[in-house]
């Protein structure tokens, strides 16, 4: 049974991976697998191939219920797939079970069953994947009385679904926020701010607002990056990505309406954009009105609240100029799964390295400024050094030394706890 024995936990888990997320390029779909594939080794003598490791990659320790499921990501998934084809305007939260063959040759797919029924507590849809030749009647039966799909893997690779689960609602744990989080445009996952000066995202609404052609005004006045400009807009919700073109958001709106009020048009703000080019001077400094702007956008980006936070409470506790590597290892500890989407870049030889199988850090390897991603230690801390809220700016990757990278707050508030 070659081709049976090749169906380990970890080839059936790329398979269904395969299936539910592939390769498509939809920004608006993300998927980690739990960081005991990120291992070489499986079992004993049994190794994780680099094809599937590089295949499951990226990888998180993420709990949801009272485990940690093998695969956890989100995607809006076809019809064949789920009993409903919506949820809402959001797609759903998926958590998916592996079961495979091992040199005991058993498959145990009802437990499987039970702990993908368990992630319910706080996915939306949940799937047990293994060996079509090791999926019972019993095994189907159970699944469909625990609202659990079940995908039946062939020695090929081909995945089907032999159960659809039906999508259910349920609460948001701070671990399925996170992968949220990165299945949306505000995600840095394989993605990046580009530019490091928030004038440039604020200038796109501007841009889009004025008479003229959006990409000429924007590069003749602010930035040529104008695909930079335009993809930072997204992430700090400016513009808003749809099938059918970028529009804006309330949020962006309201930089339009600022600057009509202190300018009279879009056109007279763009000239305004246009004096402040190469200025190495603070932001909120260089323009203070347009500074207190900026703090209010970055403020509104997901993962700004939270570093603010957890830096007023390492201030609090006595670690007044936190190094890079100690927020990350602080971090970790309060909000493991978000820390490591947030600050670790999500190749699986990066990953690899620095978590372990049981998702915890690698502390040593955090001194490498490369296992870091540059849209938050690099582009995210320049912006909140220009709105005001960081003392420092950020770095690039290749040019950071983690250990000796200052996360401080400009104005640390006395002890507020």
């Amino acid at each position: 049974m070659a081709g049976a024995a090749a169906l380990s936990e970890p080839r059936v888990l790329a398979h269904a991976k395969r299936r539910l997320f592939p390769a498509t390029g939809d920004g608006n779909a993300y998927a980690v697998a739990d960081t005991q594939f990120a291992m070489e080794e499986w079992l004993p003598d049994q190794r994780i191939p680099a094809d599937v490791r590089e295949q499951l990659a990226p990888f998180n320790h993420v709990r949801l219920g009272s485990g940690y499921p093998d695969l956890v990501g989100v995607r809006t998934l076809e019809s064949d797939l789920l009993a409903v084809e919506r949820f809402g305007e959001q797609p759903p939260l998926i958590a998916v079970e592996a079961k495979g063959h091992t040199g005991a040759g058993g498959v145990d797919v009802e437990r499987g069953v039970v702990q993908a029924h368990d992630r319910l507590h706080e996915a939306n849809a949940a799937f047990v994947a293994a060996p079509a030749d090791a999926i019972s009647g019993s095994a189907r039966t159970l699944a469909r009385e625990l609202n659990v799909g079940v995908l039946a893997v062939a020695d090929d690779g081909t995945v089907d679904p032999l159960g659809v689960p039906r999508v259910v609602g349920n609460r948001t744990s701070d671990d399925a926020t996170a992968i949220r989080f990165q299945a949306t445009a505000q995600g840095v996952a394989d993605r990046s701010f580009g530019l490091n000066h928030p004038k440039n995202y604020l200038a796109y609404p501007l841009a889009r607002y004025h008479p003229a052609d959006t990409d000429s005004v924007l590069a003749e006045r602010v930035v040529g990056a104008v695909e930079s400009a335009r993809t930072g807009a997204a992430f700090l919700g400016l513009v808003d990505e749809r099938p059918r073109g970028k529009r804006l958001t309330p949020l962006g709106e309201e930089v339009i309406r600022f600057a009509l009020d202190r300018y009279g048009s879009a056109d007279a703000a763009l000239y305004a954009f246009e004096e402040w080019q190469g200025s190495r001077t603070r932001f909120c400094e260089l323009a203070p009105e347009w500074g207190v702007l900026t703090r209010r956008v970055v403020w509104a980006y997901p993962a700004t609240q939270l570093l603010v936070e957890e830096l007023q409470t390492m201030h609090d506790d006595g670690i007044a100029e936190p190094s890079l590597v100690d927020l990350v290892e602080w971090m970790h500890v309060q909000h493991p799964t978000f820390t490591v989407e947030l600050f670790v870049r999500g190749t699986e030889d990066v990953r690899g390295r620095v978590l372990d199988a049981d998702g915890d850090l690698r502390v040593e390897t955090l001194a490498d400024g490369h296992v870091y991603h540059s849209p938050t230690v690099f582009q995210l801390k320049a912006m909140l050094y220009h709105a005001g809220i960081l003392a420092e700016r950020g770095a690039e990757p290749h040019r950071l030394d983690p250990t000796t990278d200052e996360w401080t707050l400009r104005e640390p508030l006395a002890v507020t706890r």
